[in-house]
């Protein structure tokens, strides 16, 4: 169930900024992918309107993409330096984003090399891969977002054709939340559950059911913070958990965490 490469029905006045920006990191040899709305098109087939332009870098060639769009005149810069920079103009803005807001999807080599070729507001670009983004949304678990949906989309328009090991690697310790949207997908689409493979199912649930006979982690960590940066805050903040997103236990650092609530409570 996919769409047309030759167009995209996303539409947005911003359009010709987004080609023009695109066009500039093209010549000055920014690698980049989009992602968003403008490749969900592609990925699930499924059109909604947009207020900007998602765009995917690794984290190495951030202040290149910078430096070449400040060149051309937009105003450009890093607005968390775990994992968003945004570049702005009249007509619009475009985030570009290098990993996730909780520190576990980095953009790396393997993004790029699974990457899809499609066409974007007039443009052949690639786009991110469904297991990269899978692999970010799952752990998109607000209040006022969720993004069970978008994953279980993915599945049903690409589940037959999905590089499923590679997915369930990228996952790593995190397979439970895998396991949580794998589980839904068979509940919303109950007709289409066979584009799961069963082995992986079978793998994840024998997890499960291994770690039934284990005793708890001796460490007290809440990983609640991964999938949402508000609901958790109360069992990390003064309270008996540590954060999951904080290392050891996850990427970022605690000046990381605290500017990034911070900016979300306004």
């Amino acid at each position: 169930m996919g769409l047309s490469p030759t167009h995209s029905l996303v539409e947005t006045p911003s359009r010709a900024y987004y080609r023009q920006a695109m066009e500039i990191l093209g010549k000055a040899h920014v690698p980049f992918l989009v992602g968003g709305a403008f490749a969900f098109v592609h990925q699930a087939g499924i059109d909604r309107s947009t207020k900007d332009l998602d765009i995917f870098v690794r984290p190495r060639d951030v202040q290149r993409l910078l430096e070449a769009c400040t060149a051309a005149g937009y105003q450009a810069d890093v607005v968390f330096s775990h994992w968003l920079a945004k570049i702005r103009s009249p007509e619009g803005f475009i985030d570009v984003i290098f990993s996730s807001g909780n520190g576990v999807a980095s953009v790396d080599d393997q993004w790029f090399e699974f990457a899809t070729e499609q066409t974007v507001v007039g443009m052949t670009v690639n786009i991110a891969p469904a297991e990269e983004s899978i692999w970010s949304k799952a752990f998109v678990m607000e209040r006022e977002r969720y993004d069970g949906a978008d994953v279980a989309h993915i599945i049903l328009a690409h589940g037959e054709h999905l590089d499923w090991q590679r997915l369930l690697d990228r996952f790593g310790p995190h397979w439970r939340v895998l396991l949580s949207h794998l589980i839904l997908y068979g509940f919303i689409f109950p007709s289409a559950r066979s584009r799961v493979p069963t082995w992986i199912l079978e793998e994840l649930l024998g997890r499960c059911s291994r770690e039934l006979a284990a005793p708890d982690a001796e460490e007290p960590v809440c990983n609640g913070t991964l999938l949402s940066w508000s609901q958790y805050l109360g069992d990390v903040l003064g309270g008996a958990f540590r954060d999951g997103r904080i290392r050891p236990h996850g990427n970022m650092t605690p000046e990381e965490v605290a500017r990034w609530t911070s900016a979300e409570k306004r």
